[in-house]
């Protein structure tokens, strides 16, 4: 597996455009939400429901995710786990309310990848995940490894 430096280096080469940056800062946590909230909403099998505590797609693709974060950069992991936290109790919160959810999360997710390719357009590059998958993973980390540089945390 690629060192974490080299990951966000290489997903960073098509993000240097200061207005493409911007875009990614709102669109990408956008994405994810409305990617938990979708997968949210698939019916989960009858085992997860024989569990004390109700387990739906999402927590099981957040744990996924999350073994690939810890496997690249315990560190960033720790640093993701609230805010992917959060964006499924967000998620649940709108499913909660008469909000059709399946609605609002598929119109957020694809004005957020329309923001996504317009700032990419911007950038005049291809976004990184065409080249190699696993940096559909990495745009959180590339917010988040921008945070702990500016709080000096290693990663």
């Amino acid at each position: 597996m690629a060192d974490i430096k080299q990951l966000l280096n290489e997903y960073g080469k098509s993000h240097q455009h200061p207005v493409n940056k911007q875009i990614h800062w709102v669109c990408v946590p956008l994405i994810v939400w409305s990617l938990l909230a979708l997968i949210s909403m698939i019916p989960a099998p009858e085992v997860f429901s024989n569990i004390s505590v109700a387990i739906s797609w999402a927590e099981v693709t957040l744990g996924a995710a999350m073994v690939y974060y810890v496997l690249v950069s315990p560190s960033l992991a720790l640093g993701i786990l609230p805010v992917l936290t959060l964006m499924l109790f967000l998620s649940r919160l709108v499913s909660s309310t008469t909000v059709s959810v399946w609605l609002v999360a598929l119109v957020v997710f694809v004005f957020a990848w329309v923001g996504q390719f317009i700032g990419h357009i911007i950038e005049g590059k291809k976004p990184s995940f065409f080249k190699d998958l696993q940096f559909l993973l990495m745009g959180p980390l590339w917010l988040l490894a921008h945070v702990y540089e500016r709080l000096a945390i290693k990663y």
